[in-house]
């Protein structure tokens, strides 16, 4: 048993973020080179991202700013100033700084290119002032910064030489599997999950912020509207549907509340808590407690396989996991979790990702129905066959063909999307 190692990893993937994932860490780069290039007049700023961060950095609203976009969160970067922040670097921004930002945008003097890179998550920043100049680069995480180079010399350099997909974690993981999260969620020491609880805490409070007040779709708010009306039934599915829904319609319109994000993904932190929390409702602590870890340690199984940023849409991932564990919670065996997880891949697979935007909080709410509607399937005793489509005959290898999917058949989809988006928005982006 690896508890240790299982402790570690939820330390890892679990971690509060305000704002959505990319432009944050954009900003954390921009921000890591403002540090360090000597005081003067900025002149000119660069920002190269790879495809999956242009995409999700695109459309979605920045905390605090009512308004989005990728000059923006590298400006923001630049005022917030201070990069020790990690992804909480947007949180208190000054009203003052903001304006600045927005100044230094409408200025033109920060430009943004496509970088000439396999990796999927990518992001160089490059400033210059009157007197010096300073270039940082973030990889495979959101706050890695693997690179710092300042007037030329370099401070840092932590790159990886594996330009297609570098997991510094792949070698140590060998321990992790869907056998061994079970027998951790059954086995660890419930005081041991105080990350959990917090996980729970952070990302309810942001979902009812969602209710309260119009965000984005307001989906959430729609959902729950037209259940107090009498229009959809008052239940424990529709109530996980407008809640989960809710937080990320407050997340992706740009709120000021954090979250706690899964696997880098503050929307996946949300989808693969919310709906466990709702049904565990009448359980007692404990039980919905593991059964939030197993949800999260099997969104960051899938995710690791899978990578960070894909075309293949995070929620349904998440969801995969909040299927686990309200199985879980409902009884289900370890034969009724994995029976799950295919019900799951036989049924999202092929939801597309098109960026971070409002109306991801559609896809969160039909990812969670989802997840309810495999729960329910599997608990009756029935799974679809290894005879269907990608499914195998354990759900090991159904989730490599999942990620197969995604990593290698996905490819042209997901340059095709991002040229859709810039086309739409009539931008131009160069390598």
């Amino acid at each position: 048993m690896e508890e240790e190692k299982f402790l570690s990893l939820l330390n890892e993937e679990l971690i509060i973020a305000l704002g959505c994932t990319e432009p944050t860490a954009i900003a954390i780069a921009a921000a890591t080179a403002r540090k360090y290039v000597i005081d003067g007049n900025i002149i000119h700023v660069k920002v190269k991202a790879s495809r999956n961060v242009i995409k999700n950095a695109l459309s979605v609203g920045i905390p605090g700013t009512d308004s989005c976009g990728i000059n923006l969160a590298a400006a923001l970067g630049i005022f917030a100033y201070n990069s020790d922040k990690n992804l909480q670097i947007l949180a208190n921004i000054k009203p003052s700084d903001i304006q600045n930002a927005i100044k230094m945008v409408k200025q033109d003097i920060i430009t943004v290119k496509l970088a000439d890179t396999n990796k999927k998550l990518y992001i160089e920043v490059f400033i210059e002032t009157d007197v010096s100049y300073s270039k940082v680069i973030i990889e495979d995480h959101h706050d890695n910064v693997v690179l710092i180079q300042v007037d030329g010399n370099t401070i840092k350099d932590n790159q990886c030489k594996d330009t297609v997909h570098s997991n510094p974690d792949n070698g140590q993981l060998d321990y992790l599997d869907l056998d061994s999260i079970l027998e951790f969620v059954q086995t660890v020491d419930i005081e041991k999950l105080d990350l959990i609880k917090q996980c729970i805490e952070i990302n309810t409070k942001i979902c009812l912020e969602g209710l309260r007040k119009p965000y984005g779709l307001s989906v959430g708010r729609s959902i729950k509207n037209k259940m107090e009306m009498g229009f959809l039934a008052d239940d424990t599915v529709n109530y996980a549907t407008a809640l989960t829904a809710a937080g990320s319609d407050a997340r992706m319109a740009g709120s000021s509340l954090p979250v706690m994000s899964n696997s880098g993904s503050g929307n996946q932190g949300i989808s693969t808590t919310i709906p466990v929390v709702v049904f565990g409702e009448g359980y007692d602590e404990e039980k919905i407690i593991r059964a939030v870890t197993l949800s999260n340690l099997v969104t960051i199984y899938i995710k690791l396989k899978l990578g960070r940023l894909s075309a293949l849409c995070g929620a349904s991932i998440s969801a995969t996991g909040a299927c686990c564990g309200i199985t879980y919670l409902m009884g289900g065996d370890e034969s009724k979790i994995k029976s799950s997880i295919q019900n799951m891949m036989g049924n999202l697979t092929g939801m597309i990702c098109d960026g971070a935007k409002a109306g991801c909080a559609l896809k969160v709410a039909t990812c969670t129905n989802a997840a309810i509607q495999s729960a329910i399937v599997t608990l009756e005793g029935n799974m679809i066959g290894s005879s269907n489509g990608i499914i195998e005959e354990n759900a090991v290898d159904t989730i490599e063909n999942f990620c197969t999917i995604g990593n290698i058949g996905m490819i042209e989809a997901d340059k095709l999307i991002l040229d859709i988006m810039l086309k739409k928005n009539n931008c131009t982006l160069k390598d």
